[in-house]
């Protein structure tokens, strides 16, 4: 088992940044591919990026690509999600998730372990 758990959200002003960071314990060989997803009320769970242990590479949804960073410290296990120029419609809870192979990375539905999410709040 892989345990993930979040923290850094809160209530930002629209541009305005925020850091996410996602620990991971347990059994983090199963952790090759870590992503950050997010809900918003009444919506569907969303891809934001997803970062690949072996080499770096990384993804990002087309409404965060250039505003936001993902990255990770393998030594630490700890995966991280830098938010910058914030807008009201990035306001949703934030997952962190983590598989070994997942066949669709940016498909939630393929991820075997997340953590409890971390609500981020933009302000107008």
């Amino acid at each position: 088992q892989v345990q993930l758990v979040e923290s850094g959200g809160g209530l930002v002003q629209a541009g305005g940044s925020v850091r996410l960071s996602c620990a991971a314990s347990g059994r983090t060989f199963s952790t090759d591919v870590m992503g950050w997803f997010r809900q918003a009320p009444g919506k569907e769970r969303e891809f934001v990026a997803v970062i690949i242990r072996s080499g770096g590479s990384t993804y990002y949804g087309d409404s965060v690509l250039g505003r936001f960073a993902i990255s990770r410290d393998n030594a630490k296990n700890t995966l991280y999600l830098q938010m910058n120029s914030l807008k009201v419609e990035d306001t949703a809870v934030y997952y962190c998730a983590a598989s070994r192979t997942p066949a669709r990375p940016t498909n939630f539905r393929d991820y075997d372990y997340w953590g409890q999410g971390t609500q981020v709040t933009v302000s107008s």
